[in-house]
């Protein structure tokens, strides 16, 4: 499809009360997904119709649309992705996604922990950019240097690499704004929180509650769940149910079975572990594992 062409469908689909990705129906596809690298994880992937229900990560998820019309909800807002477009998703926003056309769309993703990105600019607010769809040339350098190797192993270096080239770019486009609001954010208790943060990492295999968290950081559950989120985009609950749903998918991908690895990551059962692995990756994991088995 020719530009010109493509610009023309983003408008009559901005225009449609039918053109929201919800209202599509679900169809195949395929994921290439890689070992996640200390905070760091790509995909590559390629949809028709309707993909992802809505859900919300922990991290900022920044990719290209490679080919076709990329179609999502996000922050109330329809938005439509052409090829070469950069799409920033922030941590903890919901979002869904689908294809506008029948032919499909093709995508790159990065995933970035939050930590890092504050870490590369030193313990400065998260960066907010408001724009989930840009054409900024900064973020398109970036985010195409990050993803043109996928498939490669990423080693420390590269990791480093990758989120400092992708952080100074979004604060860059940012502006010095912060937060979902704009506004700057207090400053936290870095060491408190990072220490909460690594129970919660440890933690995934048995229950833990708000007085593990305050013996660990010293600060009050009030406390610790502002700076939490302050720091790292989330609450300390949703983290906790993140890092078990990454156990979930790294059993998934060895060749548990869902029930198995549902229990090995402290769910109660494969259904509570469905309800959450949808709500966070908008589709149930057995149909993650159907895509990510491709050949």
């Amino acid at each position: 499809m020719k530009s010109e062409e493509q610009a023309g469908l983003v408008q009559r689909l901005e225009q449609a009360d039918g053109a929201r990705p919800g209202r599509r129906r679900a169809s195949d596809g395929w994921v290439n997904t890689e070992a996640p690298a200390n905070g760091v994880e790509r995909i590559e992937a390629f949809f028709r119709g309707q993909v992802y229900s809505p859900h919300r990560h922990d991290v900022y998820a920044i990719g290209i649309t490679d080919t076709g019309v990329q179609c999502f909800g996000y922050r109330g807002t329809a938005h439509h992705s052409l090829p070469g477009r950069v799409i920033v998703l922030h941590p903890d926003e919901v979002h869904d996604g689908g294809a506008g056309t029948e032919d499909g769309f093709r995508y790159r993703m990065i995933y970035i922990d939050p930590a890092l990105i504050a870490d590369a600019l030193d313990g400065t607010p998260l960066p907010f950019v408001s724009d989930a769809v840009s054409n900024d040339r900064r973020l398109q350098s970036a985010v195409g240097h990050a993803l043109a190797d996928i498939g490669e192993p990423v080693d420390g270096l590269r990791r480093d690499e990758i989120v400092l080239s992708i952080a100074e770019a979004l604060a860059a486009v940012a502006g010095g704004a912060s937060g979902s609001d704009g506004k700057s954010r207090p400053t936290v208790d870095s060491a408190a929180i990072g220490r909460a943060r690594d129970v919660l990492s440890a933690s995934t295999d048995r229950p833990i509650d708000n007085g593990d968290l305050e013996a660990a950081s010293g600060l009050d559950r009030w406390t610790l769940a502002r700076q939490f989120r302050t720091a790292y985009g989330t609450s300390p609950y949703r983290y906790f149910v993140m890092r078990r749903l990454d156990r979930v998918r790294r059993a998934i991908a060895e060749g548990s079975s869902l029930a198995d690895a549902a229990l090995a990551a402290g769910f109660a059962d494969q259904s509570h572990m469905t309800r959450h692995f949808t709500r966070a990756y908008g589709m149930p994991p057995g149909r993650w594992a159907r895509l990510t088995a491709r050949a």
